[in-house]
């Protein structure tokens, strides 16, 4: 049987449409679920254009029910995947997915982690400190953010004359040259 992966996202979700291209055709999973703290997030339309179903939810949703972890379960899922995915996970579903939720971050962890380092931010703190080096992190999740054992890291050098949308695309690369590839092997595990 297929494994089932829910993907958590809050915005655009490039990093989820690469995933669901890697397993679009996969005899190992499949995306089951795309869910969204954000009803504007382009992410959604991703998951239509694959016909993968969708979910929408609120704080409260997520913090005070077992709303997000009743459809969890019902679904099957195996694997949580937090692609752009920026609200702490609760410890109830946590402990309802122990060692089931992975995340990518946008540096090599643990340098420029934590709340409100995310995207941008990453990269121009990052740019501002002069690193000669700089990358990605896909690691589970705990209860404190980008704090979840390394899973896998990439890295790539900063030139000199590297703006930050140039540290951002080749950043990006990574994300979605690993981040599907490591999945598969996290799933592959599971069996």
């Amino acid at each position: 049987m297929k494994k089932r992966i829910a993907i958590f996202a809050s915005g655009s979700g490039s990093n989820a449409q690469k995933i669901m291209e890697h397993f679009k055709y996969s005899n190992l999973a499949e995306v089951a679920l795309v869910l969204s703290n954000n009803p504007e997030a382009y992410v959604l339309q991703r998951a239509d254009n694959f016909e993968i179903p969708s979910h929408i939810f609120d704080k409260k949703a997520l913090y005070e029910t077992d709303e997000i972890i009743d459809i969890l379960k019902r679904l099957e899922i195996d694997l949580i995947v937090l692609a752009g995915f920026l609200w702490l996970v609760p410890q109830h579903l946590l402990k309802a997915f122990p060692n089931k939720i992975i995340n990518i971050h946008p540096a090599l962890l643990p340098k420029y982690g934590g709340k409100g380092m995310y995207g941008d931010r990453v990269h121009k703190t990052v740019l501002a400190a002069g690193d000669e080096e700089h990358g990605i992190t896909i690691h589970f999740v705990n209860e404190n953010f980008d704090e979840g054992e390394v899973i896998h890291q990439a890295k790539f050098k900063i030139e000199p004359e590297d703006t930050l949308e140039v540290i951002k695309f080749k950043g990006q690369q990574l994300e979605h040259q690993y981040f599907p590839k490591v999945i598969e092997n996290l799933l592959k595990k599971y069996n």
